[in-house]
């Protein structure tokens, strides 16, 4: 299993492979070479495969990355996927890939003869005639189009621009013919969608022939730090405020605004210091910082969660039956948001950069009891097994393609296109 993207990229395939273990399949992980991804896998006893450059490197820097800097990074992280994947799959029996456009990884695939699944954690980045493509580097389209097949076909032009030289070098390199469509290549005809259907509904929002398996959970039965048990029981729940991996891209003095507007709001604080390295503003006792922690342990007793709107923050909230406050930065962010607030588990911060008056009108709201009651609502919808769904789909597929192989030239496995079918 391969990705390159935040945490948010990488513990679902250790979710993934830790139930694979458990029905008696060996997995290993190809993802970037970050300390917290090193350690993250090494918990749950998964190997983790290093590639390409640490994100952080990417994305941690005082300005978030340009284009001239994802031009950069595409060819590198295909020459990567080439190079990693080849030697890492050597024994495998499947490939799956997820993440960043992983370009190449399907190629791999194709050239070992084992099955390819593409695996994304949202539909946003999926064709469809009903919703427009989302931002990505590259030649934008011109702002008064408004037909999504011609949208979507600007949008394949780009990936291509951004991979499809570095693709085709490759291919040619292990004699394979060269791909015309670098996007529709990499998702296949039938992507699997690891997301729950409640909080991301997929029918009739792709073109495509989506698999949708629930989120890949990681069950984490760790223990919360003794100083952080002691705060959350020193009286009522806190605000949980945590912004992931958004280095570059957190609002400017958001920890000051979300502390303030919590303490408009009479609550304390659990702040979580993430790649922002954000930290309190003075040494008030209602504010207790925390690095990387028992999220699934600690949203189940804060009054609510704000957040940058990431898909894992975002289920793991609801499955706490917590409500949310949801300040989208970039991505897939504004859906997460918009999806919070429809399903009414917490608000949807309109805009980046909230300030301390917008962020203490949202918690009115989040903290409103009928809010929390929604959300616990919501909780008990949402399914936590999606993980072994997918397992048992996966193990389904390469038993296909053996039986496949063994009676005749059978398309077993319904997937668009050869890689995986050899």
């Amino acid at each position: 299993m391969t990705t390159w993207g935040s945490r948010g990229d990488v513990e679902p395939l250790a979710g993934l492979a830790v139930a694979l273990r458990e029905l008696g399949v060996e997995a290993r992980v190809c993802a970037p070479p970050d300390e917290e991804f090193a350690t993250l896998l090494a918990r749950v006893g998964v190997p983790l495969v290093p590639l390409g450059p640490t994100v952080r490197s990417v994305v941690a820097g005082p300005k978030p990355p340009t284009t001239e800097d994802a031009f950069r990074l595409a060819p590198q992280l295909v020459a990567a996927r080439f190079d990693t994947l080849t030697a890492a799959a050597q024994d495998c029996d499947a490939l799956l890939a997820t993440g960043l456009m992983p370009a190449g990884a399907r190629d791999v695939a194709e050239k070992l003869g084992i099955r390819y699944v593409l695996a994304c954690f949202h539909t946003l980045g999926l064709p469809s005639r009903h919703a427009r493509p989302g931002a990505r580097p590259g030649t934008p389209s011109a702002r008064d189009e408004t037909d999504n097949r011609v949208l979507w076909k600007e949008d394949a032009q780009r990936v291509n621009a951004l991979y499809g030289e570095a693709l085709n070098t490759h291919r040619a390199a292990i004699g394979l013919p060269p791909v015309d469509n670098v996007r529709d290549h990499v998702l296949t005809d039938r992507p699997w969608l690891a997301a729950d259907a409640t909080l991301c509904p997929s029918r009739d929002l792709t073109d495509l022939d989506v698999v949708q398996t629930g989120a890949w959970l990681l069950p984490d039965d760790r223990p919360l730090p003794a100083e952080l048990d002691t705060f959350l029981g020193a009286g009522e729940p806190p605000v949980y405020v945590g912004f992931g991996s958004m280095a570059s891209y957190a609002p400017r003095d958001v920890a000051r605004v979300a502390i303030q507007a919590c303490r408009a709001r009479g609550r304390r604080v659990v702040l979580a210091r993430g790649w922002a390295d954000l930290a309190p503003i003075d040494d008030g006792a209602d504010c207790h910082v925390v690095g990387e922690v028992n999220q699934q342990a600690l949203f189940r007793r804060v009054a609510a969660v704000v957040h940058h709107g990431g898909a894992g923050t975002t289920t793991t909230a609801a499955v706490a039956g917590a409500p949310q406050v949801v300040v989208p930065q970039i991505a897939d962010q504004p859906y997460w948001a918009a999806r919070v607030a429809e399903l009414g588990i917490g608000v949807a911060h309109e805009g980046r950069t909230p300030t301390v008056d917008s962020l203490s009108a949202a918690l009115t709201t989040a903290l409103d009891p009928d809010t929390r009651a929604r959300a616990s609502a919501v909780a008990g919808t949402v399914r936590t097994d999606g993980a072994t769904v997918a397992a048992r789909l996966l193990i389904d597929a390469v038993d296909a393609v053996s039986t496949a192989d063994a009676v005749g030239p059978v398309d077993a496995v319904g997937e668009g296109g050869p890689a995986g079918a050899a």
